[in-house]
């Protein structure tokens, strides 16, 4: 229990080296493991784990999935994506998909952040109140 719990104090301090200005260095981040890698401790693999997992999150929370029934205008992305950048922050990563399942309208989903106005999600609140 304290070998995991040192695991994870001491990757989040590895990731905290591994951020410059605020944003995830990924040549930092490749350092650092190599450095845990060949410091030879016990519990390397614990610490290995955790800082994937805090490395998977950062990343996930710098992602944005636009998906639409349609094709979006350029100027429409380019709206979406200020405003996600303005919300979230600099470093933003946003890709835009077509999803024809969505009938119609947008979902966002910016890390744990979903945002749907689809009509799909819709139909499904509709269907789950009768």
């Amino acid at each position: 229990m304290k070998r995991n719990q040192r695991a994870k104090r001491l990757s989040k301090q590895l990731l905290a080296l591994c951020r410059v200005g605020g944003l995830l260095d990924e040549d930092r981040a490749r350092q650092v493991v190599q450095r845990v890698i060949a410091t030879g401790r016990r519990d390397r693999p614990a610490i290995l784990t955790e800082v994937l997992r805090l490395v998977r999150l950062d990343l996930a929370q710098h992602t944005a999935k636009v998906e639409s029934a349609s094709l979006l205008p350029a100027d429409l992305q380019s709206a979406i994506q200020a405003s996600l950048l303005q919300r979230y922050g600099p470093g933003l990563n946003t890709t835009f998909a077509v999803c024809s399942s969505l009938i119609g309208g947008m979902r966002i989903q910016v890390g744990s952040d979903l945002y749907d106005s689809s009509v799909l999600s819709r139909l499904t609140a509709l269907e789950k109140t009768f």
